[in-house]
């Protein structure tokens, strides 16, 4: 028993962790490769059974799982973002929910063939579009900040409310019958009451508590995720010992309500539970596919399969229309908010208990919930998963460019220069700086700014409008550029945030210079300093932009190379050899304006310079940005006959 348990533990996180490094690897929703991968060793290899290998015990740990993915969610609602999107947040979930139950229950009734009791705990699952599918479609999406808004509350916040909304309809069906109707209807209203003034009192509370007791040091930092998780996981567990499911209420209010408390170092934990959380879904997706048996799989049919098509191109089209109409909603978030809706592991865990229970209660079609539901569940990952991005992108939805994006912190006159060259050459680049007369020249020129302090919560809200995939912090103060790219790191990817080369070299030593884990990489050969580059700028150096396979690219030595696609790879001494393969692309160079015959070099050596080949990308197919004075002969000059 205990080896089994440990193999089939074993199979789940190394499965799931795999399938979401092929997902990133290739550019496809996980949550599909994880689905098929459950299908495979569960059903159809009959690896897996996850039911005989942890028995009774699967459902509670289950609920577990989900209980610590709400409330990561929860960590993700800010209430400034209700500023922009706070109107049609109130229909998605007070106005559409209903409506979506209505519509549910009616096509699973009238198209599915249910009886209305089954019909009714259908309609009443579907309710909810899972943040487990949704937070994940979101990052990789980047959709403009008001849509994702739309579609990353209704998630978080109906998720629990369709989960309570089913234990209602249960508790109706199956737990109500020897009571009047008057008498019913008054312990199900106390119950309820009891169950979510329990969970939300236990979510205020405790986000209340960890803020209290953070800011005055009371819990060292090791044990401050430890103390995070288990009180989640109490908010969780308490309020369902008063009603079915209200745990999820509590779970899901601690989140919120600690994310808006905005408490110092929140930001740090929260990073660290996204990964656990990437984990839990990934376990939780393959256990509850692999669950699955081909006896309930056959139970599929063509009622089923036309009830998931409404399911999806009328239910949930038409409860956000009605719910929006009038609203302040524009017709293309109106489309696109209609159209995504995928369900996920909330759905897939209720339905798995809700089947059974109205089975055991004599209700026929009961046995038909979880078949249909996970229907709908694979149709909508599918479908909403692998159109997202598309139709945000055809909608004007999405603030992702086919280029990648570079933000340049510091606005000096070189810096400037190089954020209008990169502009000019088709590159997605954002100029960031404190002082608005340093933005004015990079403005005039149609460059995108943010005149913020980066560290700052309004410049926060800048980068969700304008997010960027690389960072090169420019400015003159040294550790400055090191503070801002150790705090952009864990975001944008540590391999991605380049700062200036520190004037003293000492420090960039690998055993008495600053720590690598506390500064960016090194732009360029690590002799570019910011006062070399303002005085080789303020000489008349300029960038330029020359053609692919020119003499320029190979003379000189280059900034980054902008790859087919619009993808950017820096120049930096610190490349892993995996990062030198050749590529082809645009390329930044610097070439100063020279007297003519003699152009120096922006760096100590020329572009092939073996020293300087082994740590540049290959550039000798692609167009470079140069520094250029047109006629001048090329670099190094050729000695005098």
């Amino acid at each position: 028993m205990e080896q089994g348990v440990a193999t089939a533990v074993l199979c789940i996180v190394a499965g799931g962790v795999t399938a979401q490094v092929l997902a990133a690897r290739f550019r496809v929703p996980a949550i599909v490769l994880l689905l098929g991968l459950g299908y495979l060793v569960g059903p159809v290899l009959g690896l897996l059974h996850p039911s005989e290998a942890f028995g009774a015990n699967l459902r509670p740990l289950i609920g577990l799982a989900v209980a610590v993915v709400v409330f990561e969610g929860g960590l993700a609602l800010d209430f400034r973002e209700l500023r922009a999107a706070g109107a049609g947040v109130l229909r998605l979930t007070a106005i559409a929910l209903p409506i979506n139950f209505v519509l549910g229950t009616l096509a699973a009734h009238l198209i599915g063939g249910m009886l209305w009791g089954p019909a009714a705990v259908f309609g009443a699952i579907l309710v909810v579009t899972g943040p487990t599918v949704i937070l994940p479609l979101l990052r990789h999406a980047r959709l403009e900040r008001r849509s994702a808004a739309f579609l990353k509350w209704e998630a978080i916040v109906n998720d629990p409310v369709g989960a309570i909304l089913t234990a209602i309809v249960i508790e109706i069906l199956v737990g109500s019958g020897h009571r009047s109707g008057e008498q019913a209807v008054t312990d199900l209203v106390l119950h309820l009451a009891e169950g979510a003034v329990a969970a939300a009192i236990l979510g205020v509370g405790f986000a209340f508590l960890v803020a209290w007791a953070f800011r005055r040091d009371l819990v060292s930092e090791t044990l401050k995720t430890p103390v995070l998780l288990a009180l989640a996981l109490v908010a969780y567990a308490v309020p369902n010992l008063l009603m079915h499911e209200a745990g999820l209420i509590g779970a899901t209010v601690f989140g919120i309500a600690l994310a808006n408390l905005h408490v110092p170092g929140i930001g740090e934990l929260r990073r660290f539970k996204e990964a656990l959380v990437v984990l839990l879904v990934s376990c939780l997706f393959v256990v509850l596919t692999a669950d699955l048996n081909l006896a309930v799989l056959g139970k599929l049919s063509l009622p089923i399969l036309a009830l998931t098509a409404a399911t999806l191109f009328v239910v949930r089209p038409a409860s956000i229309w009605l719910a929006t109409w009038r609203s302040d909603l524009t017709w293309r978030e109106r489309l696109f908010v209609g159209w995504i809706g995928p369900r996920g592991i909330v759905a897939a865990a209720v339905a798995g208990l809700a089947g059974p229970r109205l089975s055991e209660a004599g209700y026929a079609g009961g046995d038909l919930i979880q078949p249909t539901v996970f229907a709908v569940i694979v149709a909508t990952v599918f479908a909403h998963g692998f159109s997202l991005a598309p139709l945000a992108r055809r909608l004007g939805l999405s603030v992702a460019a086919d280029a990648e994006r570079l933000a340049i912190v510091g606005a000096s006159p070189w810096s400037s220069d190089l954020a209008v060259t990169l502009h000019q050459a088709g590159v997605p680049v954002l100029l960031v700086d404190t002082y608005p007369g340093a933005l004015r020249a990079a403005r005039s020129a149609g460059v995108p700014t943010l005149q913020a302090e980066l560290l700052s919560r309004h410049a926060e809200e800048g980068l969700a409008d304008q997010p960027p995939d690389y960072l090169l912090a420019a400015t003159r103060d040294e550790l400055y550029n090191a503070l801002v790219c150790t705090r952009l790191g864990p975001e944008l990817g540590r391999e991605r945030v380049y700062q200036l080369a520190p004037s003293a070299n000492h420090l960039l030593h690998a055993e008495t210079g600053v720590s690598r884990d506390l500064r960016g990489k090194v732009l360029s050969d690590g002799g570019l300093d910011f006062e070399t580059l303002a005085e080789r700028h303020g000489a008349g150096w300029r960038f330029s932009v020359a053609p692919a396979g020119a003499g320029d690219v190979l003379a000189n030595p280059c900034l980054l190379v902008i790859r087919s696609g619009g993808r950017l790879d820096f120049l930096s001494p610190e490349h892993e050899p995996a990062n030198r393969s050749r590529v082809t692309g645009w390329s930044c160079c610097r070439r100063p304006a020279g007297t003519p015959g003699q152009r120096p070099m922006l760096g100590p050596a020329p572009m092939h310079s073996p020293a300087r080949r082994s740590n540049a990308p290959d550039v000798r197919n692609s167009p470079a940005i140069v520094p250029h004075r047109p006629g001048l002969p090329t670099w190094p000059p050729r000695p005098n006959p």
